[in-house]
């Protein structure tokens, strides 16, 4: 029964929004020029090279496509969790706590804006032209990598979002140190991982694992090797990485829930 109850409040929201379409309208403009600017970016920094870390302009367009697709698709339903700490300070979150409903899906579905689909849509039409640019011996294998990418990518960004968010249940105000790792990992993953120093890197790509969400599955879908030296098969593991991110995910928002006293304590 309660399975039936998230489609309906998603559809009750989504609707709200529809009926204001002019608004609806400019905000997806507007969420389009927002991913367009970070490509701009790119454009810019490739007018005075040629190649950065090993990469042409077009494979790192590639990697920015998969990763802004990810990013926009987990912040359509995990972006939510930034409202966390509002919950927690207005006494919001015992109200949830009261529903025989999980806490996590009900912030999730609480405000799901349509408007960032206009991100999305950015970074599709971005892919589109980086994978017929790219050279790229096409097999069935690859067909699915490409479309399970962004998918995958989603849920380790969603992943990462319930884990940063989940320290706002110890420190209120934690929404800053949450969006460093959320909205910072989306930016590191625009680029290949190979050009930042090696803490960064090892923070930003292994245990914030922001690598497997498009720089190897983009070495993967090139058939390019790891200029870090990790072998092949690794750029075909985000959906495992995803699998465990869920997990580590949930453990931790569990845990973090089971120690949560309220606004009263």
């Amino acid at each position: 029964m309660a399975d039936l109850i998230y489609p309906k409040l998603i559809g009750a929201r989504l609707k709200s929004q529809l009926s204001y379409r002019s608004s609806f309208a400019i905000d997806l403009v507007t969420q389009v020029i927002a991913q367009g600017y970070e490509l701009i970016v790119i454009l810019v920094l490739f007018s005075h090279i040629t190649a950065l870390g090993g990469f042409s302009r077009e494979e790192v367009l590639l990697m920015y496509a998969l990763a802004g697709a990810a990013f926009g698709l987990a912040d359509l339903f995990a972006g939510q969790l930034d409202y966390l700490p509002n919950y927690i300070r207005t006494g919001n979150f015992d109200v949830l706590l009261m529903r025989p409903l999980g806490t996590l899906p009900q912030i999730m579905c609480s405000d799901i804006r349509l408007r960032r689909i206009g991100r999305i849509s950015g970074a599709l039409a971005v892919m589109a032209y980086a994978l017929s640019h790219v050279p790229i011996d096409w097999t069935p294998a690859k067909v699915v990598l490409a479309i399970a990418t962004p998918l995958a990518g989603a849920v380790i960004y969603g992943s990462v979002w319930v884990v940063a968010c989940s320290i706002c249940f110890w420190i209120v105000e934690g929404r800053e140190f949450a969006n460093a790792v959320t909205y910072g990992s989306g930016a590191f993953t625009s680029y290949p991982i190979n050009v930042y120093t090696r803490p960064l890197r090892w923070l930003m790509a292994f245990v914030v694992p922001g690598a497997f969400v498009a720089y190897y599955p983009s070495l993967a879908l090139l058939g390019k090797q790891d200029p870090l030296g990790l072998p092949g098969w690794v750029g075909w593991t985000s959906p495992l990485v995803a699998v465990l991110a869920t997990v580590v995910a949930g453990a931790v928002w569990r845990f973090a829930v089971g120690h949560y006293r309220g606004t009263g304590s």
